[in-house]
């Protein structure tokens, strides 16, 4: 596991936060894999596409205005090229700058590295 490595990791959140702060649900399902999982409280998608409609969906109506939040708590590279993160999380409502406690997450990023480049193929999350 390299600082390059792991740098390349922490981007890829990055981008996912960025993208939400901007409501934008392609640059947001573009960070992850066509067959990705994403499993949420009550939900389950499958794939970039049903992601990239959920997030359209949602950034026009419950989350509109507000922003993800992530704290990586622990990055793990598995074999080379999957990486394995562990971090807490939430949604900052508008003029919010603390995720509040009923609604913070412990989350879990998959990602593998598919010719070079990062890519989340699964994530999940529970209530902290």
């Amino acid at each position: 596991m390299t600082t390059s490595e792991i740098s390349a990791v922490r981007d890829v959140l990055q981008r996912s936060y960025t993208a939400w702060a901007a409501h934008d649900a392609d640059a947001f399902a573009a960070l992850y894999t066509e067959d990705a999982t994403v499993v949420l409280r009550g939900m389950f998608h499958r794939g970039r596409e049903a992601l990239r409609a959920f997030m359209k969906d949602a950034f026009a109506g419950r989350l509109a205005g507000t922003r993800g939040v992530d704290d990586p708590q622990d990055i793990r590279i598995v074999g080379g090229d999957t990486a394995i993160v562990v971090s807490r999380a939430g949604v900052l409502m508008p003029g919010e700058e603390t995720v509040p406690a009923d609604r913070a997450v412990l989350a879990t990023w998959v990602l593998a590295r598919i010719d070079g480049n990062w890519l989340v193929t699964a994530y999940a999350n529970t209530p902290a």
